[in-house]
């Protein structure tokens, strides 16, 4: 009858959901009722062994504990080596007097706290390990503890081990299905393959996502099916020798997409070894194909021109200091800043992509790869390749001819004005560098008539390293006071008298002698030491304008005004100061500047001639004819004085062409009430044809070349017409 008790306790738990389900605190709850129910016992204890704390901690005990559990917990497991032992290989101890029993002692205080006096400990173990303990604890002297009692409490604690093994199995499938829901979310591609047969046992969704292949056509399959082995192979040989010797890898590598388009994969490899022993290799990739998009937009940034496309002057100065040879050619658009300032910085920019798109176009038909804007309107190509000077000049006259071509910019069609200058790479000196060279010669290709095309030669490089020593040698010269102002008359063709000076500066060089202005001036603009020059010239002609006027020599001071010096915005200041310290007349200091120089800024020329006009100052355009002034531009600067070209000069008595202009140019003075002098006049033929068509004011060798101060004077007091 005891034993179908027992068989019937057994079959409940067994049949229990909460056992089924691997519940075992229900099913502790469930064995521990019945225990105590069908056994005499005073209380029945179920602990369980935490991993974390390694600490037998009460899942449920029948009744409830008296005292509260922090002072009821049983030992730690390490503190009872003696007990868990016994446990472990007698699987239990069955004590009539647990107090005394020498199995027991390690237990023997928390025994006192519950007065117990018999227990039967039974271990519930899984494959020989503990998990926890099944307690059965009487306080009363009894019988001693029956053989039918410890078979059911051990086959209860069978079945508490089976609970424990059917929690742990869910808890295990619980995490598997988790990692592979994890894995199969994940952006980044994780792949398994298996060493020993080099096949690919899992791949997760990313992969499609990346590839847009099918798990169907990767699972199962080869690892060699990979695109990383297909488009990488010996790389990727290498990367799976490191896997099977347990070496991890980490490779970044470009793929191309079945359908031709290319992405980025940041892959890391590293082998594991399963419980059972088996080697698999744990692939991981990350998409990284936005960073190198991102980089490469960087780089772009770096070394192109935004504008145009084209590479820059930074990416297009580092591949020029690795050539040895070929040929570099310097393209430059003349008058473009006139243009940008006349029509627009948006015109001006349409204009700079039209001609980068002809300089492409040029380069691609000839497989040239380097070519870059590196200034505001100056392009670079460099023919890296070496080709014969007969193949060189018709490459460039073909580039310069597809350039000149109009460009439509609105309704009308614009002519760039373009400049080129070629280097032969491998045949200039290696102290010149191949764009300063290339500069040179386009300095010289922008003064040319025609076309302005330049090759850089020995006699451009001499002239060059001349002007360098000249630009020395200024540099000294105006420290030294080697500088003289000459000063040439100006006749009042009406009037018959001297009424003006121009001013001209005169180098005593002390090895080369006397030099004129075209021997320096352009070397002063380009190095800036003009402005020095310049500031120099003006104080002087203004402390001499202040001499002859104490002496009552009533005649105006010419002084030519270098751009750089007109546009230094220091112009105003320094005039104002000359004209208080000398005390000069209103309108007897003249500044000339060339209207090419002019039509530089002409918002920022025309507020400074205003201002100047303001302070008495006259203003005249020198070389007029030759450059770019239109009827606007006369009628909104405050000119004086315009001064004709000498080129037109020289040419009135046999060209019927400069006496149209030099007549049109009168009656155009005239009509907008502005003085006239010409420049160059050398005969008489040239002076009465001036004077007959009213021309104000004349200078030139036929009166007198420029003087020395003493001999201006000299001159004035032996003419014949008198001075007023």
């Amino acid at each position: 009858m005891k034993k179908h008790r027992y068989q019937k306790l057994l079959e409940q738990i067994v049949n229990s959901k909460a056992k089924q389900c691997g519940d075992f605190n229900a099913t502790a709850k469930l064995a521990a009722e019945l225990l105590l129910e069908q056994l005499v016992v005073s209380r029945v204890v179920i602990s369980g062994l935490s991993e974390e704390s390694n600490i037998l901690e009460n899942v449920y005990s029948t009744p409830a504990f008296s005292v509260a559990p922090a002072d009821v917990s049983r030992p730690l497991p390490s503190l009872c080596p003696t007990f868990v032992e016994e446990l472990r290989v007698n699987r239990h101890i069955a004590s009539d007097n647990c107090i005394s029993d020498p199995l027991l002692i390690e237990l023997n205080h928390y025994y006192r706290h519950q007065k117990v006096t018999a227990a039967l400990e039974v271990s519930i173990r899984i494959n020989g390990h503990l998990e926890g303990v099944l307690s059965l604890e009487r306080d009363s002297e009894l019988s001693p503890w029956q053989e039918a009692e410890i078979q059911l409490t051990s086959q209860v604690a069978d079945q508490l081990a089976l609970t424990l093994a059917t929690k742990y199995a869910y808890d295990k499938d619980e995490r598997l299905k988790l990692f592979l829901s994890a894995t199969e979310q994940s952006d980044q591609i994780m792949m398994v393959v298996n060493l020993a047969s080099l096949t690919i046992e899992y791949v997760n969704n990313a992969h499609f996502v990346l590839t847009q292949i099918p798990k169907d056509q990767i699972i199962g399959r080869p690892v060699q099916e990979l695109e990383f082995f297909k488009q990488f192979p010996d790389k990727a040989e290498i990367v799976l020798a490191k896997a099977r010797a347990g070496e991890s890898s980490e490779e970044e590598v470009k793929l191309v997409r079945r359908d031709g388009t290319d992405y980025w994969v940041r892959l890391s490899v590293k082998r594991f070894i399963s419980e059972r022993g088996n080697h698999f290799a744990l692939i991981n990739a990350d998409n990284c194909t936005e960073q190198h998009q991102h980089q490469s937009e960087l780089e772009r940034l770096a070394w192109r021109c935004g504008l145009t496309g084209l590479y820059n002057r930074t990416h297009f100065g580092r591949v020029l200091d690795r050539a040895k040879e070929g040929h570099l050619v310097l393209i430059d658009l003349r008058g473009f800043k006139r243009f940008n300032d006349t029509y627009g910085h948006a015109n001006g920019d349409l204009m700079l992509v039209e001609v980068a798109r002809r300089i492409r176009h040029f380069a691609d038909i000839n497989h040239i790869e380097e070519i870059a804007r590196i200034g505001s309107d100056e392009f670079a190509v460099l023919i890296s390749d070496s080709r014969e000077v007969d193949v060189i000049t018709p490459l460039i006259e073909r580039l310069y001819n597809n350039l000149e071509l109009p460009v439509s910019i609105g309704t009308e069609q614009i002519e760039p004005k373009p400049a080129i200058a070629a280097v032969d790479i491998a045949s200039i000196e290696q102290l010149f560098p191949a764009l300063t060279c290339a500069d040179i010669a386009l300095q010289y290709a922008k003064n040319k008539q025609g076309n302005a095309i330049q090759v850089f030669n020995s006699a451009l490089l001499n002239a060059f390293k001349d002007d360098a020593q000249i630009e020395r040698d200024l540099a000294v010269a105006i420290k030294g006071r080697q500088f003289e102002l000459y000063y040439q008359p100006l006749k009042d063709l009406k009037k018959q008298a001297y009424i003006g000076a121009e001013a001209l500066i005169r180098w005593h060089h002390p090895k080369k002698g006397v030099l004129y202005p075209g021997a320096f001036i352009d070397i002063a603009e380009q190095t800036g030491l003009i402005t020095d020059i310049g500031s120099w010239v003006l104080e002087a002609a203004c402390k001499q304008l202040n001499l002859w006027q104490h002496r009552q020599i009533d005649i105006s001071m010419h002084v030519n005004v270098s751009a750089r010096q007109f546009f230094s915005g220091t112009l105003f200041e320094q005039v104002w100061e000359l004209i208080g310290r000398y005390r000069l007349k209103p309108h007897s200091l003249i500044l000339e500047i060339t209207e090419t120089e002019l039509m530089e800024d002409i918002r920022s020329a025309t507020n400074l001639c205003n201002e100047l006009a303001e302070l008495g100052v006259g203003l005249a355009i020198d070389d007029f004819g030759t450059g770019y002034s239109s009827m606007r531009y006369l009628k909104q600067f405050p000119i004086s004085k315009l001064k004709i070209d000498r080129s037109f000069i020289s040419d009135l008595s046999v060209s019927h062409e400069s006496r149209e202009i030099v007549s049109a140019i009168i009656a155009m003075a005239s009509a907008l009430n502005i003085s006239l002098t010409a420049e160059g006049v050398e005969t008489k033929e040239q002076e009465l044809f001036l004077a007959d068509h009213l021309c104000h004011q004349a200078q030139g060798f036929l009166y007198s070349p420029a003087l020395r101060v003493s001999e201006f004077g000299e001159f004035l007091e032996e003419s014949s017409t008198p001075v007023h």
